[in-house]
């Protein structure tokens, strides 16, 4: 089974970016999962746009920025100045109101649309958006911490939209509480990729290669 996997810059070492990124490309990783957060939306600061751009600049793999602020498509076009066509943006379609309209930037742009869909939030509110998005980034913990519980019932929305994804044409990647558990379990059933941080990848005293060929050794 073939999956994607995301390292989550918000766990990298900040004093040594430029080789952190280059270590992960050399080890495989397939993207970098950049979280923005606005204090607003979620209670709590993380990455900034200066971190986004840097990591651009930085990096050959693609980019996947997970804007967890409010009304984005009021400064969507400071992130999007400073991507790559192909880079990923996922927004809250609750942080918005019209997120379709966001989403069109997103695609005008040259990148690919995404919607994050939190805990709480039920496939039927976001089902017309799923015709819009190429991705939906399924959170397992509320938005805004690392190192929260998973939440046992999104699970079964996992399941929901794995039945409709073909139809719909959109792939599921999962974010947080992102233990090997999880990918052996929802990896075979279907969903393309995982976002890893501390628990798998970051701060382990191993190169990152080996690390991240153990982690996709894990569904076979």
């Amino acid at each position: 089974m073939d999956f994607e996997l995301m390292a989550s810059m918000m766990s990298a070492d900040y004093g040594s970016l430029e080789e952190e990124v280059k270590a992960l490309e050399e080890g495989g990783i397939d993207s970098f999962h950049i979280d923005i957060m606005d204090g607003r939306y979620v209670p709590n600061f993380a990455m900034s746009l200066n971190d986004m751009k840097y990591i651009a600049g930085a990096a050959s793999k693609p980019l996947d920025v997970h804007l967890m602020i409010e009304h984005p498509n009021n400064r969507i076009g400071l992130f999007l100045d400073r991507l790559r066509p192909g880079d990923t943006v996922y927004i809250h379609p609750e942080a918005e109101y019209h997120p379709s309209t966001t989403l069109q930037s997103i695609i005008d742009a040259g990148m690919i649309p995404g919607i994050a869909i939190n805990p709480g939030t039920s496939v039927e509110t976001v089902m017309e958006m799923l015709r819009i998005v190429k991705k939906v980034l399924v959170m397992s913990v509320n938005p805004g911490n690392a190192g929260q519980m998973f939440l046992p019932y999104v699970g079964k929305k996992i399941t929901r939209l794995l039945a409709i994804k073909e139809d719909m044409d959109f792939e599921i990647y999962w974010d947080g509480a992102c233990g090997a558990d999880k990918i052996m379990e929802y990896g075979p059933k279907g969903v393309r990729g995982f976002v890893i941080g501390s628990k798998l990848l970051f701060s382990k005293g191993r190169p990152y290669g080996p690390t991240i060929g153990n982690i996709r050794n894990l569904v076979f």
